[in-house]
């Protein structure tokens, strides 16, 4: 595995390096030692799976707060994302800042998103789906999200969306979500 760190402090692009032959290739693309030599928290301890049926659609932008903040980790296995994430640490000096990447299932590319990140992706092909390992379990009452258009942080999604469930185009406004808290 080869791991570049993004611009967001934390914010890993893992990229798959196999070893190829005759029969096609072989390659790891989860090692406990590998995520802890990069100081990222590798104590998985859930897996889920997202499938989106119709291009377009819009997951996100979710996170869990304290005590229940996760780390994930993602990678495309059908299809194709454009995944985003923005840094919500306060103190962090990217606090505020996002980042894109592209997923592929072809590329079998990765994104380590820390805790204190915000996550969330267009599909950009019909029939897409995204497994996600996470440091901790679901907890609802933890589970929090922003709005995917929200102009305090003017994401520049590569189409417009064209399908938002009612749980993700009722995120409040980050504005509106720091009067809250």
């Amino acid at each position: 595995m080869i791991f570049t760190e993004t611009e967001l402090k934390g914010a890993f692009i893992i990229d798959f390096k196999g070893f190829e032959d005759e029969r096609g290739f072989f390659g790891r693309i989860w090692c406990k030692k590998e995520f802890e030599e990069h100081g990222l928290n590798a104590n998985a301890v859930q897996a889920n799976v997202s499938y989106s049926r119709y291009k377009g659609t819009i997951r996100g932008m979710h996170y869990q707060i304290a005590p229940h903040e996760e780390t994930k980790t993602l990678r495309c296995t059908f299809g194709s994302t454009y995944n985003v994430i923005i840094d919500l640490r306060p103190k962090s000096p990217t606090f505020k800042r996002w980042t894109a990447v592209e997923l592929t299932a072809d590329s079998y590319r990765m994104l380590y998103v820390p805790e204190g990140f915000a996550n969330g992706f267009l599909t950009l092909e019909d029939h897409t789906a995204v497994h996600y390992v996470v440091t901790e379990y679901y907890a609802p009452g933890a589970e929090h999200g922003i709005r995917f258009d929200d102009p305090t942080f003017n994401i520049k999604w590569p189409m417009k969306p064209a399908v938002v469930s009612e749980k993700d185009r009722s995120h409040p406004l980050f504005a509106e979500k720091m009067l809250i808290v």
